[in-house]
């Protein structure tokens, strides 16, 4: 019996060994863990909430089971007569029903306050003023243009650390998956949409961009550096952007929309004048838009007119 029990234990422990090590080695990859920004840190508190609340029924389960297992075990030499004498017990019913009902109850508490707290269409409160920045999703690449700055580049994003990020997103190509993990918040980019997103970074340092919609045969290569950088850092680069000779009027940007996978980064001195509102409209009808101007590149919107999202 002595030997059946400590071959038992021995297995359990050898599972719970490798079960611990498995979750230990993806740690690394594990960023949204390792927030970079409020939003990223909210996320982090709820996932970990849920983690944790979930655990108060599976931990009971699992101690059950085994505790079960070698109780009853059929080598055991001590008697467990079974019993079952009742046919209603309150203790019972009560752990079965206020259990789950705490649970579920704190869960949905916790998830209704966050959801409304993380609206991506809310903005960030900040004495800061925001940077202004509007993404074009492409085949296999991200655009992100400085309106303000007039200027672009093609898989980079640079802004300031501590400065709240107002985006505007859409896509044209298929639908695909706007994220920085560790800023936080994964929005959809859509053809003839705009979504909008709002993040902001605590510290400096360069994060993975990517996109997580699966989107064609240059899907993998779709992902781009963002980088917080200090407020003086910020302003030097935008005027390097400013000296490229590189400029993005309409027949470029012609040129970026053909597949490509693994794109340099390409920084625009200049943008085209309504580039991304026209990009939207490519996808409308005059119907849509009553207000309109029709031209090559489809209705677009009157500067007076910034169509939301749908």
């Amino acid at each position: 019996m002595k030997a059946d029990a400590n071959r038992f234990l021995s297995q359990s422990l050898k599972i719970l060994a490798m079960s611990t090590l498995a979750l230990l080695g993806g740690c690394s990859d594990m960023v949204l863990f390792d927030p970079k920004g409020p939003v990223g840190d909210t996320e982090r508190f709820i996932i970990t909430a849920a983690f944790i609340l979930m655990l108060l029924v599976v931990i009971p389960v699992i101690v059950m089971a085994l505790w079960f297992t070698w109780r009853y075990r059929e080598s055991s030499t001590k008697e467990h007569n079974y019993a079952p004498k009742w046919s209603y017990s309150g203790k019972i019913e009560l752990a079965i029903w206020v259990i789950p009902l705490v649970i579920v109850t704190a869960l949905g508490t916790l998830i209704w306050n966050t959801t409304y707290r993380l609206d991506p269409h809310n903005p960030i409160d900040s004495t800061a003023e925001p940077v202004n920045i509007e993404v074009v999703s492409l085949d296999w690449k991200w655009l992100f243009i400085y309106p303000d700055e007039n200027i672009a580049i093609v898989n980079q994003l640079v802004f300031p650390v501590g400065v709240p990020l107002n985006f505007r997103i859409t896509s044209d190509t298929v639908m695909t998956s706007f994220f920085i993990p560790q800023l936080g918040s994964q929005i959809y980019a859509m053809a003839g949409m705009q979504t909008r997103l709002h993040l902001l970074a605590d510290e400096p340092g360069t994060y993975l961009g990517q996109n997580q919609q699966f989107s064609g045969s240059g899907y993998a290569h779709m992902n781009f550096k963002a980088t917080a950088v200090s407020p003086g850092e910020f302003a030097a680069w935008l005027k390097t952007l400013r000296q490229s000779p590189e400029k993005l009027d309409r027949m470029r940007y012609e040129e970026l929309l053909k597949p490509t996978s693994g794109y340099p980064v390409t920084p625009f001195s200049s943008v085209a004048p309504g580039l991304f509102d026209s990009i939207i409209g490519k996808y409308s009808t005059p119907k849509d838009h009553p207000g309109a101007m029709h031209g090559k590149y489809g209705f677009m919107p009157l500067p007076t007119a910034r169509p939301e999202e749908g």
